[in-house]
């Protein structure tokens, strides 16, 4: 490491650590999440940990393709409560299926004037850590923040100083026939706000439930627009599924064009268990998602589905990493890129088939589609496999639209634009069209055009 890169390496590093000491004096975690004893011990390990972590930057290998040094000259504080807001603000984001089903954070905050969860079924329980039944506190301790111990900078400052908690909390044999939608809205000022939303979701043995996770901010115009208000969005969202349960999930990522957004979901899978993602990202000028998956039982199932489009200067990561640790798993991971004018573009996917887990089939594929001579992608697709009996596929591929397909569209009436449009369009509904939600389909897919008009 040359000296200049050690002195920038300090000089960010200073930065964070005014950032940290700000948090420290603003967020009162006993008053905000109504603390539990076991939350102050993972606190302040926490916040010993991150001190000894330097904050990443392109020397780091899982960071180096992406550059963080704007975000690391950004001096970030607490957001405040929005006293503000109503319904009329955000309206346009609630989905009809999810009317009397909604869970609502507005700058990492609970608001429960705002929420709607009368549908609900007795035996789940959706709402914050405070609100969470006494028998359930009890048994928290053996989910949250059980995410293997790993040494995750941005993971480490959501523990240390999160500020609520949305829990979805599904008893045994339960089955919620209402999707479950769980909104966080961001309210950008002209402070530069740090925003840390933290999610944690309980299926117990037999259960089954659909969610959306949703990002978003409040607007008068697209929600992925360019407003000169910056925000740092720093999430974590914890699964876990008992035996033979299920979760369809959703996660939907439209932060304003000038935002940052970094989430990481750890799931955990017990046997028989069942877990499909549908992540879909637009927004932001710069994102990552880190997606941790761990299958502790035998004939666990696993389904990841993602689409990223990004243009103008946007920066989008996506680091995923499954481990199959018995046999007769099964994962399908196929995650999709549309990169327009200067947009990069980062994959990195890897699946671990370690001895025990025999009899395993595994496929994952990166695909990606550059509209531009400008736009960037780095993938890299990984399988490390030590068990000999086993079904396992991966790769990636780049490509353009094909002038063929384009002139066979054009012959057949269509012009270049609406040609070129119709393609995209068709790249993309691959993966919007498994989302489980009808209206969520309808209005991505608008967006997607939309933004393909533009480009």
């Amino acid at each position: 490491m040359t000296t200049s890169t050690i002195k920038k390496s300090v000089r960010i590093n200073q930065i964070w650590e005014n950032i940290l000491l700000g948090l420290s004096e603003k967020c009162q975690p006993q008053e905000a999440v109504g603390e539990l004893q076991f939350l102050s011990k993972l606190r302040e390990d926490a916040i010993s940990e991150s001190r000894t972590l330097n904050f990443p930057t392109k020397q780091d290998e899982d960071w180096r393709f992406t550059d963080l040094s704007e975000l690391s000259n950004i001096q970030f504080k607490p957001a405040k409560s929005a006293d503000t807001i109503n319904l009329d603000d955000f309206s346009s984001f609630i989905l009809p299926e999810t009317q009397e089903s909604r869970l609502i954070f507005v700058n990492g905050e609970y608001v429960p004037e705002l929420s709607n969860l009368s549908a609900l079924p007795e035996g789940v329980y959706v709402g914050d850590l405070m609100g969470l039944p006494e028998s359930k506190k009890a048994k928290v301790i053996h989910y949250f923040s059980q995410n293997n111990g790993e040494k995750d900078f941005f993971a480490l400052i959501n523990t240390a100083y999160f500020h609520d908690v949305a829990i979805i909390w599904v008893d045994p044999n339960i089955v919620v026939d209402i999707p479950v939608n769980l909104l966080f809205i961001s309210v950008p000022t002209d402070s530069y706000n740090l925003i840390q939303p933290r999610v944690l979701i309980v299926a117990e043995t037999n259960s089954n439930i659909t969610l959306v996770e949703n990002y978003t901010a409040t607007t008068q115009e697209c929600s992925d627009i360019v407003e000169n208000k910056p925000y740092l969005v720093n999430g974590v969202t914890e699964i876990f599924l008992e035996d033979n349960a299920h979760i369809n999930h959703s996660r939907i990522q439209r932060e304003l064009g000038d935002s940052f957004h970094i989430g990481k979901t750890a799931i955990i899978q017990n046997k028989e268990s069942r877990y499909i993602c549908n992540d879909i990202s637009l927004g932001a000028k710069l994102s990552r998602h880190t997606l941790k998956v761990f299958q502790q039982g035998k004939q666990a199932e696993t389904h990841l589905s993602s689409l990223t489009m990004v243009g103008s200067l946007q920066i989008s990561d996506t680091h995923s990493a499954v481990y199959l640790n018995c046999p007769y798993g099964t994962i399908h991971q196929l995650h999709k890129y549309i990169i327009d004018d200067y947009g990069h573009g980062i994959f990195n996917g890897k699946i671990f088939v370690p001895k025990p887990a025999q009899l395993t089939n595994a496929t994952q594929l990166n695909r990606n589609l550059l509209l531009s001579s400008k736009a960037r992608v780095n993938t890299k697709p990984e399988l490390q496999i030590t068990a000999d009996n086993v079904k396992c596929s991966h790769g990636a591929t780049i490509s353009q639209l094909k002038s063929d397909e384009l002139f066979y569209l054009q012959s057949r009436g269509l012009s270049q634009n609406d040609a070129r449009n119709l393609l995209i369009d068709a790249f993309a509904t691959e993966i919007l069209d498994r989302l489980p939600l009808k209206s969520l389909r309808q209005r991505l897919t608008q967006c997607v055009a939309c933004r393909t008009l533009a480009s």
